[in-house]
């Protein structure tokens, strides 16, 4: 008597073995599928080396240009500011008898590269100061600095409250117009006083800020084009003054 399995009990038991076997890839066809998965791979890596090398390009190519047209733009604001600090004339009518130039002289730039404390103590150099880190698009921190010097000479408290809170909205406030950095005690300790404020309610912030002009911002003026061309266009003055 012969057992025919495929149609006894055991044959639901061999489809389900059968069908695991003919699930199961053979070594040739997993060699083949990592071929094409190395080959998707070097596809996809080829295409983004070609983006990226595209926008390289681009990005080379674009900034060259505009970084040429800013500087000349920049050189040629930088000369016309000059010329208006060297030619402030509060009296022009004195100027015929007077034999020393108006705006800083050569010594005075010269002195300005001493100390910070120099330049900003000058009325020419703060002013300077001020219109080098304008040109930068980094003119918060000098302003900030003037407007706690505006803010010592307040008698009333009234005024003070004003010019306070005027000062928040436009330094201290998260997302201030010119928004200073300053570290989350001495913004709060600001914020507390705005309500009855102090000669001193902003004395820590300026301390900071004149830190950070001292160590950054200053040394960069001192060593700019914009500093080398003052100094030269007021010794140029004195010189055609003289002659």
């Amino acid at each position: 008597m012969s057992l025919n399995i495929a149609s006894g009990p055991w044959s639901y038991g061999r489809i389900a073995l059968s069908s695991k076997l003919r699930l199961r890839p053979h070594p040739s066809h997993l060699d083949y599928i990592a071929e094409l998965q190395q080959a998707k791979e070097k596809k996809t890596s080829w295409i983004m080396r070609e983006v990226s090398n595209h926008m390289a390009f681009t990005e080379t190519e674009k900034p060259t240009e505009m970084s040429a047209e800013k500087k000349v733009k920049k050189r040629k604001n930088w000369n016309n500011k000059i010329q208006f600090l060297l030619n402030r004339n509060p009296q022009p009518r004195l100027a015929l008898r007077r034999k020393k130039p108006y705006g800083p002289s050569v010594d005075d730039v010269n002195q300005w590269a001493q100390s910070l404390d120099k330049l900003l103590n000058h009325k020419y150099g703060k002013t300077a100061f001020r219109l080098y880190l304008k040109s930068e698009f980094c003119e918060e921190n000098i302003e900030f600095w003037m407007a706690c010097e505006d803010f010592k000479l307040l008698k009333t408290r009234r005024e003070k409250v004003t010019k306070a809170k005027k000062m928040y909205k436009e330094f201290i406030k998260p997302d201030a117009p010119k928004e200073i950095n300053l570290d989350y005690q001495t913004r709060d300790n600001i914020i507390q006083s705005l309500d009855d404020p102090t000669t001193t309610s902003f004395l820590a912030a300026q301390k900071k800020v004149y830190s950070l002009m001292e160590n950054n911002a200053y040394p960069r003026f001192i060593h700019s084009d914009f500093y080398k061309e003052l100094f030269a266009a007021a010794r140029a003055k004195e010189e055609h003054i003289k002659s």
